[in-house]
């Protein structure tokens, strides 16, 4: 074979130059192969779901303290209420104590000079905590005193909701109140129609222990003083949302002074909450006293366990609450404490058997639609602005 016959067989053969057995590939419209733009697909879909996946765990994570804490708090919340309904002193100081005992590494410092630790400067003087303490106090004293005053858990579980829009939030009536006349805020016609729809719904909760509906055995049981000392509980928990509303009034203007500085607030409004507890002594003595069966220590320390799987399921509610609201939209956030609610109010009925009729269903669900409402259209106006 000559030369020029050799050079034209050698061009001719397939793929000769990129290798044996391999055609080369075709380009694209920019210039580069396909092979290349697969690689870059590949690549960049590989590095997709490297972030996505921890993002998707987060997710799930707080999804799961929502729901798994803020779900167990309540069951454990109900046994401790069975076993002594005049535990609330015990409960309201147990909770403070392991709040501040929880936050208080991040509020201490150690300097070589002194073997003591000392309180990091603060952001806001300590004056401007003294008034949000007592309010706080006072509102979590009244919310935990309530159950001994014949109010079911049921109406108290829908009652405190009142269609809250965050955990540590009043109710919507009550906020939109405030917000009225100390803020001078004004609200559109849904927003008007929902806070109606969840006020109704709280009365038609708080008079379903009233009426016989399907329960009827509850009025027959109930006496003139049942009645009164119902309504006195209706008026702590009421009492309780005006103080929660105060407490938000009071911290939004706080931090519009100082800044964001929400983490010494809980810490400086828990821990100096604690000296107000000396005046409850008593109280708590019988309240922790209670827990405690001198004729079985498994009962004992089974009671106790509970005590502290109450405090340790409320910090896994609020840290899941905080971390979801931070990973998604606040609608979502507020969709998704709906539907915790909902769940927990069933999780009173089915597990504890507590008293259910038409009326409580009613308000119930009157509650929870005018939240998720009041939710949506603030959403939407939030995003037309």
């Amino acid at each position: 074979m000559s030369a020029r016959r050799r050079q034209n067989a050698k061009s001719a053969a397939p793929g000769w130059g990129y290798g044996h057995d391999t055609i080369p590939p075709p380009k694209t419209a920019n210039g580069t192969t396909k092979s290349d733009s697969s690689r870059s697909q590949e690549k960049a879909a590989e590095m997709t779901v490297s972030q996505l996946a921890p993002a998707l765990l987060d997710l799930y994570s707080a999804l799961s303290m929502v729901f798994g804490g803020c779900c167990s708090n309540v069951v454990s919340y109900e046994q401790l209420l069975i076993m002594n309904p005049r535990i609330g002193s015990a409960l309201t100081f147990s909770q403070m104590l392991f709040i501040t005992g929880q936050s208080l590494p991040a509020f201490v410092t150690f300097s070589q000079s002194s073997i003591l630790p000392r309180l990091k400067p603060r952001q806001v003087p300590l004056g401007q905590w003294a008034l949000q303490v007592i309010v706080l106090t006072s509102g979590s004293l009244l919310n935990n005193w309530a159950f001994a005053y014949n109010v079911p858990l049921t109406i108290l579980i829908v009652f405190r909701s009142a269609g809250k829009t965050r955990l540590l939030e009043p109710g919507l009536p009550v906020s939109m109140l405030f917000g009225y006349l100390f803020l001078k805020k004004r609200y559109n016609p849904i927003q008007i129609c929902s806070i109606i729809i969840v006020t109704t719904g709280v009365v038609l909760v708080t008079l379903s222990r009233t009426s016989s509906g399907s329960n009827s055995e509850t009025l027959k049981i109930m006496s003139k003083e049942d009645l009164s000392k119902y309504f006195l509980g209706i008026s702590m928990m009421t009492v309780s949302l005006f103080c929660t509303g105060f407490l938000g009034l009071l911290q939004e203007r706080t931090y519009q002074k100082y800044g964001p500085c929400w983490r010494e607030g809980v810490f400086y409004t828990h821990f100096l909450s604690l000296p107000i507890f000396i005046f409850l002594g008593g109280d708590i003595k019988q309240g922790l006293t209670s827990l405690s069966n001198p004729l079985s220590t498994s009962a004992t320390v089974k009671s106790f366990a509970i005590l502290l799987g109450n405090l340790v399921t409320q910090l896994m509610c609020v840290s899941g609450v905080n971390r979801l609201s931070s990973q998604v939209s606040s609608v979502s956030t507020n969709i998704a404490l709906t539907a915790r609610k909902a769940l927990s109010l069933c999780f009173s009925v089915w597990w504890f058997g507590n008293e259910w009729n038409g009326q409580l269903a009613t308000g119930a669900f009157m509650v929870f639609f005018g939240s998720l409402l009041y939710t949506l259209n603030a959403d939407r106006i939030n995003k037309s602005d």
